[in-house]
């Protein structure tokens, strides 16, 4: 038996114990967890013989549950257990003296709840520290759908808000007395949206009628419908971890390569992978900085460019891929690269060929670099709903150019928030000739898209861009697919002096205040 040093009870010593339709999993060094036989649910955890801190009115599991048998093997210092189906099977590995619950999900088909994700499922009582924009404890009830909740104070609250870039996930959890439990996101080749994709993290709280006080949640979502840009992706997703230690610092990501060697279906080892690297880009603004994404319909990869452009990846399944060099988030070039089981494919410096700021214009507003980040409100749109008392008011606006970019709105709607927008500039006799104005968005609700005014002068009503079918901009995020609406204005619209640009939110689709087509607005310019 092992000894808990946080206190004076014994837990068990590592291994794997089958009784009552239960299997009890102890890593031998302080965490212990049960493991339904019959369903794959986690329906006890315990840390150091402390309390119990799995909820208990729903499990920790794959997707909704799987409700298939789960069985289990000790080699050595690893214990495992499998859960199987016909189209997934999720693995969840212990090895001796480590306080993580190991795991990787294969899958043949998207399941048909419609996306992919582990959910820890914690004991509310038992966690303090959680993230704030996600914690709904004290809401006055839902302003949106039944995922978005409003506050007494005014502020909102929801899963969707406060979350990381796909590039960014590392580890992130929760705290209470003497307890951490953390994500360890892992390896994202077989998740999908790219790096700066955002997908819900964490809950605490949500009201259910068997429990109105919630749980603490802790996710791993690998896919889901949530503003989604890519194809779901099959195969093995992972390796990933949930990590428990004494909640007073974030642990280190542990090392997953080990799991190369326990028989995991579907994934790839070395023989199948192999690596890119490039000697720099020509053409890059020192003031952003710059990714290069690697994606096909088998996995996604990115690496930070250097200040040169350089950048180096190992690791990737053999294929041929899609690379792209995004400027911010501002795809800038792309082009076809296969990666050779075994090898590095070295590619030469290569010039950035697609930068709308290489362009000149007589004004511009805003960065072309597909975020809304530099406008007013735009910090907000991962934090919190628009309506949210912290947002300024977002209008309508009269913008004149020349203004600080923080006084153009980050986003747009139809009906009943702030349409139109109108801009101001002037031009000189000189400067009277046709010119193009382009208006970049980053995404869009509801087929909503710009369509504009010149003084009196009136533009065509553009094509709907091609969007994921999904909320956006209410759900904490601006990602979508970046478009840029170009317009050519003849010479007999303009005036010397003042003129007045009016940019009207369209769309065939209706819908009222934030749920209402819309858009979340890059940068616009004339040239």
């Amino acid at each position: 038996m092992a000894t808990s040093t946080a206190t004076s009870c014994t837990t068990p010593a590592f291994g794997v114990t089958a009784a009552s339709g239960y299997l009890t999993v102890s890593s031998g060094a302080g965490l212990v967890f049960k493991v339904n036989q019959s369903s794959g649910d986690i329906t006890s955890i315990t840390y150091n013989c402390g309390p119990e801190l799995q909820a208990q009115d729903k499990f920790s599991q794959i997707s909704s549950g799987l409700g298939a048998a789960a069985s289990y093997s000790v080699n050595g210092t690893v214990a495992k257990i499998t859960i199987p189906t016909s189209t997934l099977t999720h693995y969840m590995l212990v090895r001796q003296n480590d306080n993580a619950i190991y795991m990787g999900t294969y899958i043949s088909a998207e399941p048909t709840v419609g996306e992919l994700r582990w959910v820890t499922r914690l004991a509310k009582s038992v966690f303090t520290g959680v993230p704030a924009e996600s914690n709904l404890t004290g809401n006055t009830g839902a302003i949106e759908s039944t995922d978005i909740y409003g506050m007494a104070d005014g502020t909102t609250r929801s899963k969707y808000y406060g979350n990381q870039a796909a590039k960014d996930l590392a580890i992130r959890g929760v705290t209470g007395s003497g307890i951490g439990v953390f994500m360890a996101y892992g390896n994202r080749e077989s998740s999908s949206g790219g790096p700066f994709f955002h997908d819900i993290q964490n809950q605490t709280g949500f009201p259910e009628t068997n429990n109105p006080g919630g749980d603490v949640h802790v996710y791993n979502y690998m896919n889901s419908g949530h503003n989604q840009t890519e194809a779901f992706r099959t195969g093995f997703h992972g390796p990933y971890a949930l990590v428990f230690n004494d909640g007073s610092t974030t642990p280190a990501v542990p090392d997953m390569s080990w799991m190369s060697t326990q028989g995991l279906q579907g994934w790839v080892d070395a023989t199948g992978r192999g690596g890119a690297s490039g000697a720099g880009l020509t053409g890059m603004d020192a003031s952003y900085s710059y990714t290069v994404g690697f994606a096909n319909s088998a996995a996604q990869y990115w690496a930070t460019a250097t200040s040169s452009g350089a950048f180096s990846l190992s690791d990737m399944k053999a294929g041929t891929y899609t690379m792209t060099v995004y400027k911010g988030q501002l795809a800038v070039y792309t082009e076809q690269v296969t990666v050779t089981a075994g090898s590095t494919t070295s590619l030469p410096s290569r010039a950035i060929n697609n930068d709308p700021s290489a362009t000149t214009a007589l004004w511009r507003i805003g960065d072309w670099d597909g975020t809304p980040l530099e406008f007013m409100n735009g910090t907000s749109i991962n934090v919190m709903h628009p309506s949210d008392v912290r947002n300024a008011a977002w209008g309508p606006v009269s913008y004149s150019v020349g203004s600080a970019f923080t006084t153009f709105p980050a986003a747009q709607w139809k009906t009943g928030v702030n349409n139109p927008t109108t801009v101001t500039f002037n031009l000189t006799a000189a400067q009277i000739a046709a010119h193009t104005i382009r208006i970049g968005i980053t995404a869009a609700y509801a087929s909503g898209r710009p369509q504009i005014q010149v003084n009196s002068w009136s533009s065509s009503n553009p094509a709907a861009s091609t969007q994921p079918s999904s909320r956006s901009l209410t759900i904490g995020t601006y990602r979508g697919n970046n478009t840029t609406f170009t317009f050519p204005v003849p010479s007999t619209a303009f005036v010397v002096g003042t003129n007045t640009l009016t940019i009207n939110a369209i769309s065939g689709s209706s819908g009222t205040a934030f749920l209402s087509p819309g858009f979340s607005y890059d940068a616009l310019d004339m040239l």
